[in-house]
């Protein structure tokens, strides 16, 4: 594994190292449709049941849609997030599709319950804004949280975002926008 492979990126950060694994399409698809064993047969690591919880589904469905139409997009959209201490996959973290015509991504991330406070968010944001730092065309990145959402707003605020507005989201209800100069 290299950092100058878009699929793939490590980032190390307090007491977790995690890597980034892009998905393949196949398994993007067996993830929309719920069923687990069919997408641990072409994922690139065993996956968890969290992968297939609802809210998880429909991130899947958005991705598979999303590859399908724009197969480049692939290094750009939600993979894996694997301890590289363990090898374990511990949540889901990318970004929500390639720069837009503005130069703008948007991250987004998800830590198995089980494995959250150990760093692995801070780990997959730190990586996820040092590949958004290496592209050029990259000018801003984006976090939307839920106003509720302590941890995350907490995560992204240490990292140099600051709020600049807010949205309605049919899936999600009210975010708070957050960006940060890439």
């Amino acid at each position: 594994m290299t950092t100058d492979d878009p699929a793939q990126v490590s980032s190390p950060a307090g007491s977790a190292t995690v890597e980034l694994v892009a998905l393949p399409a196949a398994t993007l698809r067996s993830l929309a449709a719920g069923d687990l064993a069919a997408a641990n047969l072409t994922a690139p690591a065993p996956l968890t049941p969290l992968f297939v919880g609802a809210r998880a589904r429909y991130v899947w469905g958005l991705r598979s849609r999303q590859v399908e139409a724009d197969p480049a997009a692939v290094p750009w959209i939600t993979g894996a997030v694997v301890d590289t201490a363990t090898g374990a996959v511990v949540g889901y973290a990318g970004f929500h599709g390639p720069p837009d015509a503005q130069g703008m991504v948007e991250v987004g991330y998800t830590i198995d319950p089980d494995h959250r406070r150990r760093g692995h968010a801070r780990a997959a944001l730190r990586a996820l804004l040092d590949r958004a730092r290496r592209e050029p065309s990259v000018r801003v990145v984006r976090a939307t949280i839920s106003p509720d959402n302590a941890a995350s707003r907490s995560l992204v605020l240490q990292h140099g975002f600051v709020e600049v507005g807010e949205q309605w989201d049919d899936e999600d209800g009210l975010e708070i926008v957050f960006e940060v100069p890439a």
